[in-house]
């Protein structure tokens, strides 16, 4: 009926059951595998019991609930901001902000490989929209020296790029952009991930948070639900007051509040979780390295392989299966047209569960069929 790939079951933290086969699952974007830990989903099971679901409402009328202004409060300590707004989805995080700051750039300067939510939101800035080579300083320094350092600047990227791992080097913009530049960081993949504390990307890179809007997904690290914008309290009052998506949209469910908070509570007491998650992806990385593959040490948990023709991938996918391990085939925005393995890693797989992914794509490369 639809163009889905067959649905996937959980089983424990770390196995799917796949055409009625458990396998080893190294896909998707639960790093640290929260979404199936038993204190967040008591967390979240509690709160349904005692709350309901949702709210049914607008925060603006009658959807306001203390629960959120909780979890708002909790995002802006842990990630070191002024101030948290939640958002119904991440995906909406740019969108919000661009309806609170139409008119309010000239120039609107976007990593041209960066996330589908921030091609849609570039335009409603209401600034000319341009596209700067990728992870690329000299091409973003090129682009504001020929428009003049007098312009309103916004830089719109990815902190993370979710299909390789790789991080946009936002100290190095800030030293080629006017003082007065702002950084908008969709980190959806990055929050909870990078840095010494999981503040994400511009931790990572050494950048401060003046004239940062940074955009965080609640849906990755921390296992639930919903989006998050940080920054300036201004400026979230702006997207309280004038931000179409905020207004006329319900927010997460507070089931799913209620399991941000007791996530953001494990990360920010077990720094273990982020040593172990940072262990398994030097694992991975090295072994895949040392089975030939050109996998680039990047700071995210995430290898991207690519297979060289159609017949390799097949190959692949066999071999994967054989040691037991869901194939991780996918396409999608950001990555390599024809497709290519994303292999992500979390915190809590084992270094046996790791070395039969190694040991497959290894074969994989040995034997491409």
């Amino acid at each position: 009926m639809y163009e889905l790939p067959p649905g996937l079951e959980t089983v424990g933290r770390t196995d799917v059951r796949w055409h009625g086969r458990t396998v080893a699952y190294f896909g998707g974007c639960d790093y640290f595998r929260l979404a199936g830990d038993p204190e967040v989903v008591e967390a979240a099971c509690g709160a349904a019991r005692r709350f309901g679901l949702g709210v049914a409402a607008s925060r603006r009328t009658t959807g306001n609930h203390a629960l959120y202004e909780e979890l708002e409060a909790a995002l802006a300590t842990f990630f070191g901001a002024e101030g948290a707004l939640l958002v119904g989805c991440g995906y909406a995080t740019g969108m919000a902000v661009a309806q609170a700051c139409r008119e309010g750039f000239d120039e609107v300067l976007v990593d041209e490989r960066s996330h589908g939510c921030i091609a849609d939101a570039a335009p409603l800035f209401g600034g000319r929209v341009r596209e700067f080579g990728h992870r690329n300083a000299e091409s973003l320094a090129g682009m504001v020296a020929l428009e003049g350092r007098e312009e309103r600047v916004l830089v719109v990227t990815d902190g993370m790029f979710a299909h390789d791992g790789s991080v946009a080097p936002l100290g190095e913009y800030r030293r080629v952009l006017p003082k007065g530049a702002w950084l908008l960081v969709d980190d959806a993949h990055g929050a909870g991930v990078l840095g010494a504390r999981g503040r994400g990307t511009p931790e990572l890179t050494g950048v401060g948070r003046r004239h940062l809007i940074q955009l965080v997904t609640l849906s990755k690290a921390f296992g639930a639900s919903g989006g998050a914008v940080l920054g300036p309290r201004a400026l979230l009052r702006e997207i309280v007051k004038q931000s179409a998506v905020f207004v006329g949209s319900t927010p997460p469910p507070l089931p799913m509040a209620a399991a941000a908070l007791a996530s953001l509570r494990r990360l920010g007491s077990e720094p273990e979780l982020r040593a172990r998650l940072v262990a398994n992806s030097a694992l991975l990385k090295r072994g895949l390295r040392d089975a030939g593959w050109p996998v680039e040490a990047t700071p995210g948990p995430v290898a991207a392989v690519l297979p060289q023709s159609a017949r390799a991938a097949a190959t692949l996918q066999r071999q994967l299966l054989a040691h037991d391990v869901f194939p991780p085939f996918i396409r999608y925005p950001g990555g390599p047209d024809r497709g290519y393995f994303r292999c992500a890693v979390s915190s809590e797989h084992t270094r046996e569960q790791i070395e039969r992914l190694v040991e497959g794509m290894r074969l994989g490369k040995e034997h491409p069929g």
